[in-house]
């Protein structure tokens, strides 16, 4: 197990070995063209190029659980897995502790838990990398070029990154108590490229308070408000009805983000309201508010999508397609969304609990998953049913909620999901979800255009 840490200190779990920090990725000698052994940074072990691990494909609809993951102390008090996240080899992946339900988890000492897959007497109840953290952490996600760097938003709305290479002091930068930081608990946190700098990136982070701030690592160990945005309720696009806002709310509180991966600059955002919403970072006219801050809050938001019955939790653009994007709400409802209407194009009611998470494959232009209030985790192929799913597997024998998935984009056979038991585990797919159809691309092409006309 691993030993106890300081606050921000991060635990290493005893190996037969010596752990040997990375200092590249360079190939050695093993042969023309073949890569040797990876030292990957992220927990400081040595693993194997993903194209050299031959992992044999599953044929036909099926779903197998590969690992079960847990960390004993979270699980003792309590805590639910609030986010997964792959790092960018594909061989790490990372869960948040926290919780969901009601409370003030503001002082709640949580975990931030990491497991290197690759590494040989893998245990599943003893993480490769612990860091303890002074208040619930609600979501993560790992640096897109740097396997170590790990950005996590916290329930105190504070935002930070650490570094799990680092064993004796993992903490990078964070935004600290400011006027700045979030006041509400953080939703997401995502990582997008600096606009002119494309190897330099910047931590996006969106809360319930209506925030939309844009994060820069600075000296001292400070993240550094460089843009901002507010969404308040006067400045919503009147494109579709929505419901009267309550006496005295101006601020329209943010739930989930995505981005397109055809314009940088244009994202979705879930709401309390239940209504997603196309927003721009490209956006200039000045945010109605009187809420504090060091930079000038823009109105980002460009068109308002008809609502869900109860907030979205979860929002997810396409890979391949600009237009498309899905939505998962409390009403146990999924949308699938053309940028180019408010109606959804199609909406699918998977549970009579909420659905917590969706997620598009990364490698299948009609294949999605997600994540259910009743222990479920959910596989449509829209190519075979548009309204049902193709695999169904419980999470959780007690059907206690799954709040997170995440495909992983280098091992694309791989789905990690976390629970309300403190639980992640990682789903085996078979090849019917992973190997693409010879007209799958012309068929969601298809499928945006019939029903948008």
């Amino acid at each position: 197990m691993a030993t106890r840490a300081q606050p921000w200190q991060l635990c290493w779990a005893r190996s037969s070995g010596p752990v040997a920090l990375a200092t590249g990725g360079a190939a050695s000698a093993e042969g023309p063209g073949r890569p040797g052994p990876l030292q990957d940074e992220t927990l400081g072990v040595t693993s194997v190029p993903s194209q050299w691990r031959g992992v044999q494909g599953i044929r036909g609809d099926t779903v197998t659980c590969l690992h079960t993951l847990s960390y004993p102390p979270a699980q003792g008090q309590g805590m639910h897995v609030t986010s997964v996240s792959w790092n960018t080899t594909g061989s790490v992946v990372a869960c948040a502790y926290g919780r969901l339900d009601d409370g003030d988890w503001s002082t709640l000492k949580s975990f931030v838990c990491a497991w290197n897959l690759d590494r040989r007497g893998l245990s599943p109840r003893q993480p490769s990398a612990v860091v303890e953290v002074p208040s619930a952490v609600m979501c993560l996600a790992f640096h897109p070029t740097q396997p170590s760097h790990i950005a996590g938003g916290l329930y105190s709305g504070e935002v930070l990154v650490w570094d799990m290479s680092r064993p004796e002091d993992p903490l990078l930068w964070r935004t600290g108590l400011t006027d700045d930081t979030h006041r509400d608990p953080v939703s997401q946190v995502v990582w997008l490229p600096e606009p002119r700098h494309s190897h330099r990136f910047r931590v996006l982070s969106v809360a319930t308070d209506g925030k939309v701030l844009l994060w820069q690592g600075a000296g001292a160990g400070q993240l550094r408000l460089t843009e901002g945005f507010a969404l308040v309720v006067q400045q919503l696009p009147r494109n579709t009805k929505l419901k009267k806002p309550h006496r005295g709310e101006t601020e329209v509180g943010a739930t989930a983000v995505a981005f397109s991966s055809f314009d940088p600059s244009l994202f979705v955002l879930g709401t309390e309201g239940g209504f997603p919403l196309k927003c721009s970072l490209a956006a200039e006219e000045a945010a109605l508010t009187r809420m504090p801050s060091s930079v000038s809050l823009r109105a980002p938001a460009q068109f308002t999508f008809s609502p869900h019955g109860g907030p979205v939790y979860s929002v997810s653009c396409s890979p391949f397609h600009r237009n498309l994007f899905l939505s998962a709400g409390t009403d146990g409802h999924i949308h699938l969304y053309s940028m180019l209407q408010a109606q959804p194009l199609t909406s699918l009611q998977l549970s009579h609990k909420y659905l917590f998470a969706v997620r598009w494959s990364p490698v299948r232009p009609l294949v999605f998953a997600a994540a259910s209030g009743e222990g479920d985790v959910q596989l449509f192929d829209l190519h075979k049913s548009s309204q049902k799913p193709t695999v169904s597997v419980k999470q959780t024998q007690d059907e206690s909620p799954v709040y997170c998935l995440e495909f992983n984009r280098q091992q694309t056979q791989l789905l990690a999901a976390g629970d309300a038991k403190g639980t992640v585990k990682v789903w085996q797919l078979s090849t019917e979800f992973t190997e693409q159809g010879p007209r799958e691309t012309e068929d969601l092409d298809q499928l945006a255009a019939e029903v948008a006309t």
